[in-house]
């Protein structure tokens, strides 16, 4: 037992001190943890023998479910929600035209029967975002501001439709008298069951949180961890799918308020990293080196197509009627990466006993590998070029937050005085505040000051006020159409 410990307990310093690496030279740390699973395996320096499907495919959707409901639950509506029709369709008909697209060029290519072709291309699906946005915050830079919630919405809500897919092309194989219409009406019904589980769970995890008097406040990450295990599992078990609905349970009670949403969002933000390090080290184990080579020129071209061919295909269809433009459009046909989900989807055919089970779960290793690699490190270089990067804006950690219970809905806001401000050389007690607002904290550079009525307002001075929604949404449209304070306004209340 001991041994067992030691053995995790290096995997997973080793997989944090190798996350700066990451950091540091712009490498996704998905592929960082991968390798140290294929360097701790049978085939590498730590010798570890693993080759258990079942128990890697039982790890990565625990991992999947626990990840999806982290990523929900830090998702801000307000920024979602102006994409949501596009994000929306990227992961449904983008998902699908992304398979339909490698199925045609696996059978025409790459000498795959339809069906093989179509599985393949459904497990390949799906795309991953925080290997994104983990490069671009090691290398400073950022998106613009359609583009960063649209991806973060698109990689959190297209995996229930890569594993449908999936689902039902494993079935195409495996009961050659399955119809179609079986297959459409399974689609609906869990698409519809997914959706209604995260619904009434999204409320439900709230309404629970703020009445169940704990008398531990380390209970309540326990509590929001239980109910997002029992969103997916009950929701599957009723025939609904299952990351649909915990991710959208994440996102409306996330958007909800919480008492000790902060504590919450930071603890299920370690625990995503820990899911994430566990998955793909237990991934890496499972893959053999040297069963790569063989499929290495497949692998590249089925690569290749994804990249260059399908994933355009599948975001320019998509967005025919959007007001993106061409660039942005160009960049995210670009940063489809392939990762995490797609490998656990390839042990689905390995345990349904489909012949060729072995070549595709091969494949789709190398294809995320060559994903991760070409895409992954370029990401930069195709933002800066399309002019379709930003500024990255350092999340300042002030001294004061709060932690609102169910019986106050106030928020703790930031409000930025530009250079051009007529409240800029004011005092507060001239400025006419809405009701129910109070600026708590001003910083200037790296000073806090703590406000009274004499004190005077410099450009460049961040302002933290202390309101309920309706005055903050008040302060924010008046401040706005008097061009007094920047439009952008955040909410650090809860951390975000």
């Amino acid at each position: 037992m001991e041994t067992y410990i030691v053995i995790t307990s290096v995997l997973l310093l080793m997989s944090i001190l190798a996350s700066k690496v990451s950091d540091r030279f712009g490498i996704p740390s998905l592929l960082v943890f991968l390798m140290l699973g294929m360097l701790a395996g049978s085939e590498g320096v730590g010798g570890i023998y693993f080759d258990d499907h079942t128990l890697a495919q039982s790890v990565g959707v625990v991992a999947l479910c626990l990840i999806l409901f982290s990523s929900g639950l830090s998702t801000l509506w307000q920024s979602v929600r102006p994409v949501f029709v596009w994000g929306f369709v990227l992961s449904t008909f983008g998902v699908v035209a992304t398979a339909l697209v490698v199925a045609l060029f696996a059978e025409r290519v790459l000498g795959f029967t339809l069906k093989e072709g179509l599985l393949l291309g459904s497990i390949v699906s799906s795309t991953d975002a925080p290997a994104v946005f983990s490069i671009l915050r090691s290398k400073g830079i950022s998106l613009k501001s359609p583009l960063k919630p649209l991806l973060e919405l698109e990689s959190g809500s297209n995996d229930p439709m890569a594993v449908l897919l999936t689902i039902g092309a494993i079935q195409l194989i495996t009961q050659p008298d399955s119809s179609l219409m079986e297959g459409v009406k399974l689609f609906f019904l869990q698409i519809s069951l997914g959706a209604a589980g995260g619904c009434v769970m999204g409320k439900a995890i709230p309404f629970l949180v703020n009445r169940i008097k704990l008398g531990y406040e380390g209970l309540y990450t326990v509590l929001t961890l239980a109910l997002a295990l029992f969103t997916y599992s009950f929701t599957n078990m009723l025939g609904g799918n299952g990351f649909l609905a915990v991710y959208l349970a994440g996102i409306i009670a996330g958007n909800s308020s919480l008492i000790h949403k902060r504590s919450l969002l930071h603890f299920h933000d370690g625990l995503s990293w820990l899911m994430q390090i566990t998955m793909f080290i237990t991934l890496g184990l499972l893959v053999f080196p040297s069963h790569l080579p063989p499929v290495m020129g497949v692998s590249l071209l089925a690569a290749a197509c994804l990249m260059f061919v399908a994933r355009p295909i599948a975001v320019f269809l998509s967005l025919i009627p959007s007001p993106f433009t061409i660039r942005e459009k160009l960049f995210l046909s670009w940063v489809g990466l392939r990762g995490s989900a797609p490998i656990i989807l390839a042990t689905f055919p390995l345990l349904a006993g489909i012949p060729q089970s072995d070549m595709i779960f091969n494949v789709v290793f190398f294809v995320v590998l060559a994903s991760v690699l070409f895409q992954g490190t370029s990401i930069q270089t195709v933002a800066k070029w399309l002019g379709v990067d930003a500024p990255l804006q350092e999340e300042r950690v002030h001294p004061i937050e709060i932690n609102p219970d169910s019986g106050y809905k106030g928020e703790l806001s930031e409000f930025s005085i530009p250079e051009n401000s007529k409240m800029a050389g004011k005092k507060l007690v001239d400025l006419r505040l809405p009701a129910k607002c109070l600026i708590v904290l001003i910083t200037r550079g790296n000073e806090y000051i703590l406000p009274s009525g004499a004190t005077s307002l410099y450009a460049g001075d961040t302002l933290l006020v202390l309101a309920d929604k309706d005055a903050s949404a008040q302060l924010a449209s008046d401040l706005n159409e008097s061009q007094v304070f920047e439009a952008e306004q955040r909410d650090v209340s809860m951390g975000n």
